[in-house]
């Protein structure tokens, strides 16, 4: 049977009264804050499932009083140890915010926390059914390259380029929908506690669209670079 991804919050032992509890962020027994317990999450600082939807006024206003709750300014007075921790989970939070809020790297954070993806590790090659596209506008930007370099006239290569810009970018809007779509998949199986196997699939596939956007939007920068 399938385990349900809910949020990730194992029971610690809290620093200070050594009692066992289920707290996110502060002690419920005497209430000093409390340490990240290991293999935490991005998701679970925040108390959400991981799952690829995030309404995203929530997730600001849940940022806002975290950061006002685990402030240092609020731990002056407190001990070594307390201040050490408000540090480390102010800067953590920080991290989580801006990785949860962008909807391509909260992709690329889920598939990493899930074991897919690692850091640095996205395949370039070009997908066969754009090899002939690469092929030509590579020629074209080699083209531009040189009439620069000759002091040549560059309007029409220019305009060659501009509009293999344009394709790229509808071919990039593209894949941003098909990310949309599957981690709607995504979501749709970690409420139905979908098999091992099924959610495999979907990162799979999920994997596979950051690396053809990472490969589109490389081409779609080396176009603009050139056309500056």
């Amino acid at each position: 049977m399938a385990t349900p991804l809910h949020i990730t919050n194992p029971p610690l032992v809290c620093w200070n009264c050594h009692e066992r509890t289920i707290g996110t962020h502060f002690c419920p027994g005497c209430g000093k804050l409390l340490q990240l317990p290991q293999g935490s999450d991005y998701f679970a600082m925040f108390e959400l499932p991981r799952k690829l939807w995030i309404e995203m006024s929530a997730l600001e206003q849940k940022f806002l009083q975290l950061s006002w709750k685990l402030h240092p300014d609020n731990f002056v007075g407190a001990t070594e140890q307390e201040r050490g921790i408000s540090l480390q989970r102010s800067s953590e939070l920080n991290d989580a915010y801006r990785t949860l809020r962008d909807p391509i790297a909260r992709v690329e954070y889920l598939l990493a926390i899930e074991g897919t993806r690692k850091n640095g590790e996205n395949k370039q090659q070009a997908p066969p059914e754009l090899l002939e596209e690469v092929f030509e506008l590579n020629e074209s930007l080699d083209e531009l390259r040189e009439a620069k370099a000759e002091g040549s006239d560059t309007a029409l290569l220019r305009h060659r380029l501009d509009e293999a810009e344009k394709n790229f970018e509808q071919k990039l809007s593209e894949v941003d929908g098909l990310l949309q779509s599957t981690a709607r998949e995504w979501d749709a199986a970690i409420d139905a506690s979908a098999e091992g196997a099924a959610r495999k699939k979907i990162m799979a596939q999920l994997n596979d669209l950051l690396n053809r956007r990472s490969y589109i939007r490389n081409l779609v920068v080396n176009v603009q670079k050139e056309l500056l």
